[in-house]
Order: C-alpha cells, then sequence, then structure tokens
C-alpha cells in the first residue's frame, strides 16, 4: 500500500509565510559586471593606496573566529569625532541605515500605528513598513518634488502619524526641501520625524546641529555614499531617549568585526573623503549641464550624488546606455512623477565623459 504524501513544499509555504510576504516582490540588484555602475550612488573613487595598505595590515590582524565588539566603541568614537556631534547627542550603529530603517518601523509597530512619507521616496520606508505590517501612507510631492507642506500638515492632523520620514536631500529625486517646510512637520508631527541624510556629504546641509532641538527628531546617516558603500555602516544621532530606545532593538554584533577595524582608519582621514564629495560635487554641474543641452530633457536641480533628468523615452535612453555598457536607474513607472525619468550617478570624469559620448544619438 502506498503511504499517502504530506502536503507539498508550496503548499507549507502557502500555510505558514504570511500572505503579504509571499505576494511581495524581493528587492533586487541589478548586477553590473563589466559594466560603468550609475545606478547606486557609490562614489567612484577608491582610496589612495597607502591608506589602502595600512587596512591590508590591520585585517590581517583581525580575530575573524571572535565576535566584534558588541558595542563597536571604536567605531562610535570614530563617528562622533568625525561627525562633530552635537552636544549631549547619543548615536547608535546599524548595519547600514537599512537595518536601521527596519528598526525604526519595528519601533512603533503598535496595533493603528501609522508610518508617513513624502513621495517618491526612498523605497525601503514602505517596503520596511510593511515588512512591520504598520500602515504606510504615502503623500505626494509637489510637481517640482518640492515637499507639499499642505499637503503633509493636513496627512498629519488626520494620520497622526507615529513615524514620519523626510530625505534631506532626497532620493530619487536629489533636492532638498524647504527647512521652514520641515521645521513644520516637526512641530505638527505628534510622534518621531526621521530625517534622512544619506546624501548630506553633497548637499551641505545639515539637521545634525540641530537635532537636540526638537524633542521628536533623529537623524539618520549612513558612510555608504561618502565612500564605504562595502562596510555597510549606518548611524543615527537623536536625544538619548530616542536612542536607547533604538538600541533595545538593535542586533547584537550587528556590525562586523571588519567594519570595525576599518571604518576608524578611514574615519581619521576624513578630509580625503570630503575631498572626494567636494570633486563628485563639481562633476555634478558639468554632468547636469552637458545633459541639459541634449534636446527635450529637463535636469531637475539636485543636492545629492546623482542627477534625476526627464527625457522622452526613458526606456529607449537606458537600453542605448545597457549596450553601451553603462548601468543607470530607469525610474519610469516607479511614480508618476517619475514618469520618463532616469536616475544617473555622477561617477568619474572618465565615466561621465563615456555617458555623455554614449548619448550623442539623442543630442
Amino acid at each position: 500500500m502506498t503511504a499517502r504524501m504530506g502536503p507539498t513544499v508550496d503548499e507549507r509555504v502557502a500555510a505558514t509565510v504570511r500572505a503579504d510576504v509571499r505576494a511581495t516582490r524581493p528587492y533586487v540588484v541589478a548586477h553590473a559586471d563589466g559594466l560603468i555602475k550609475l545606478d547606486a550612488m557609490e562614489n567612484p573613487y577608491t582610496l589612495p593606496a597607502e591608506l589602502r595598505t595600512r587596512i591590508g595590515a590591520a585585517v590581517i590582524d583581525t580575530p575573524l573566529n571572535r565576535y566584534p565588539d558588541g558595542g563597536a566603541e571604536a567605531t562610535h568614537a570614530a563617528i562622533a569625532d568625525a561627525m562633530r556631534l552635537p552636544e549631549g547627542a547619543a548615536l547608535v550603529l546599524g548595519n547600514g541605515s537599512d537595518e536601521l530603517i527596519q528598526i525604526l518601523s519595528l519601533l512603533v509597530a503598535t496595533p493603528g500605528a501609522t508610518i508617513l512619507s513624502a513621495e517618491p521616496s526612498f523605497v525601503m520606508y514602505r517596503r520596511s513598513a510593511d515588512v512591520a505590517q504598520v500602515r504606510y501612507v504615502g503623500v505626494p510631492l509637489g510637481v517640482d518634488f518640492s515637499l507639499d507642506a499642505g499637503a503633509m500638515l493636513a496627512a498629519i492632523e488626520r494620520e497622526r502619524p507615529a513615524l514620519t520620514w523626510l530625505a534631506y536631500p532626497n532620493n530619487p529625486t536629489g533636492n532638498l526641501y524647504d527647512e521652514a517646510a520641515i521645521e513644520a512637520v516637526i512641530a505638527a508631527a505628534p510622534g518621531l520625524v526621521v530625517i534622512d541624510e544619506a546624501y548630506q556629504p553633497f548637499a551641505e546641509r545639515s539637521f545634525l546641529p540641530r537635532v537636540m532641538e526638537f524633542p521628536n527628531v533623529v537623524v539618520l546617516r549612513t558612510l555608504s555614499k561618502l565612500g564605504l558603500a562595502g562596510l555597510r555602516l549606518g548611524y543615527a544621532v537623536g536625544n538619548p531617549a530616542w536612542i536607547a530606545e533604538i538600541e533595545k532593538l538593535r542586533p547584537p554584533y550587528n556590525i562586523n568585526v571588519l567594519t570595525q577595524v576599518v571604518a576608524p582608519i578611514v574615519l581619521r582621514e576624513f578630509g580625503l573623503l570630503e575631498s572626494q564629495a567636494a570633486a563628485i560635487r563639481g562633476e555634478r554641474a558639468r554632468l547636469a549641464g552637458a545633459l541639459a543641452a541634449i534636446p527635450g530633457t529637463t535636469v531637475f536641480h539636485t543636492a545629492a550624488n546623482f542627477v534625476l533628468v526627464r527625457v522622452p523615452n526613458a526606456n529607449a535612453w537606458f537600453t542605448q546606455l545597457r549596450g553601451a555598457g553603462i548601468l543607470v536607474k530607469n525610474l519610469d513607472g516607479y511614480h508618476p512623477l517619475t514618469t520618463h525619468c532616469l536616475r544617473i550617478t555622477v561617477g568619474t570624469p572618465s565615466e561621465n565623459n563615456a555617458l555623455l559620448a554614449a548619448l550623442a544619438p539623442f543630442a
């Protein structure tokens, strides 16, 4: 007699995994081997050979058989010194800012809670709310990507959000919101307001020096855009009362031992990273001007390390660049406000020249 078969793998998955998770697509990172990579807002400059040699010597002596320092104290101190944290502020470290975004979403995940953000903005705000099973509300930006203060204040009054996200500068649009509009949102918000400053090195504007002025603000940052994307190191700064609660959800040993060894060495050479950011800002202006000269384009003002450009046919431009070995981000279909838009990371001068040469058929 044949034994009765139990449930299939697919049946077990369907019975066990949350339906909303099964319906969600994974966040897919495009393969870029052999391509000029202008899609992920990375710093295109490597570290000098002498600094890499020092890092290599330190890594060789790192005991990989031991857990890292759970508090990452040396990394804490290096960030606090390099970023000149305001007096009285505390910080918490994350495995990239993505981990902290997820932690902050979990922090407010109470029944009936709402997370609010302007849109279009960083996709992980919505995704992390979904993972935490918290209701998410997006408020459209203005047609020029400005923060619609009236709409935001109305949404805050209506939704009473536990958490409000403001990216400064915003991704994928690149612009800085009006400071007075941000202050109005902070004043009206009943819960926590997180100002995400991932692109601050290229904006030269920040709420970090003022974070202790507000009872409901945390500033989020990352070292990824500054030039250390491979380390996966983010941090949040705010009143110790907020940071203490975030720490309760931070996984132990979330900052790996290699990151803890390398980050302090590089941060002691913070001037080098600042000079690279300055070079990127210079290339940003050149690239934006060259793109604006192509017929039919609209180049939006940016304070980040990328340029958002609306073109006559985003798919055709993307295909043309991909065929030339250049990867950019096609935002057509991402949000109604980004129809026919491409987001182009500012590369090295030679990378930017290659991109412009590949676009010659459209000039």
